[in-house]
């Protein structure tokens, strides 16, 4: 597909990340359709989590809004139709046109199609690989003056390995999330937590299905405490600190690929 919906770069390690709900875009004929306001679109796409995938050496980072294609659901559930798929929204001034569906799978297919070529290729060079499937999620949906969600059920980072072998992959996932609790974010340690807030989505379930024996896709959540969930702005600081705790993993991930290897 020429015109591609997501940016692409290819590294020279064992190491992926994906941000597929990172896109803000509309093509012409879903901005001319929507109901929502780009404030709307925003409150539930991911803004930022490009700049997490940007710690691994290759990287699939979307354009598009998640409001067009949804990459993290089965096909099938991709395109939002009515306010029952997406929180309640509403979401089109008319229904989606057949060929706006079509065209917008179209999108999707081709997203898996690359996505499969990529993976084959870091599976054929090194093996075993990682893949960071990039997220974040809102904790304050009581409204902007409202109390934020109890932190005992959201985590501010929350690793989803619900489609993983964790027989085969526990050791590296305990070892992520070890690596990143221990950093020094802020003058504090960061709550990370498994399979809390969520178990992955279909994207880190698809590449477990094409890939059993050698990729281990984490879905990580951040919690939206680098921004304002309700306005957008960014925090910086913060940001950048959540940045670095997902560098200080990457040793201790390429650590736990040789070690694998060796055994």
């Amino acid at each position: 597909m020429s015109d591609a919906i997501w940016d692409l770069v290819e590294g020279q390690q064992p190491i992926a990340a994906a941000a597929v709900h990172d896109g803000h875009e509309l093509r012409d004929d879903a901005l001319l359709n929507t109901a929502l306001t780009s404030e709307d679109r925003l409150h539930e796409e991911d803004p930022g989590t490009s700049i997490f995938a940007s710690v691994a050496g290759t990287q699939m980072v979307v354009r598009r809004s998640r409001f067009e294609v949804d990459l993290n659901r089965p096909r099938d559930a991709a395109v939002y139709v009515v306010p029952e798929d997406a929180w309640g929204l509403n979401l089109w001034k008319a229904n989606p046109s057949e060929d706006f569906i079509e065209q917008s799978l179209a999108e999707y297919d081709a997203f898996y199609a690359e996505a499969h070529r990529v993976f084959s290729e870091m599976e054929a060079r090194f093996g075993r690989f990682v893949v960071f499937d990039m997220h974040s999620y809102n904790h304050r949906r009581n409204g902007p003056e409202g109390a934020a969600e109890n932190p005992s059920g959201n985590p501010e980072i929350n690793v989803g390995t619900g489609t993983l072998n964790r027989e085969l992959w526990g050791p590296l996932v305990d070892r992520f999330m070890g690596d990143v609790a221990e950093v020094d974010f802020l003058g504090r340690h960061l709550d990370v937590r498994e399979n809390v807030r969520f178990r992955g989505g279909h994207f880190s379930a698809w590449v477990h299905e094409n890939f059993p024996d050698s990729a281990c896709c984490l879905a990580i959540e951040f919690k939206k405490i680098f921004m304002d969930e309700w306005t957008g702005r960014f925090f910086p600081e913060e940001h950048e600190a959540l940045t670095q705790a997902i560098v200080a993993s990457l040793p201790g991930i390429l650590e736990s690929l040789q070690a694998m290897e060796s055994e």
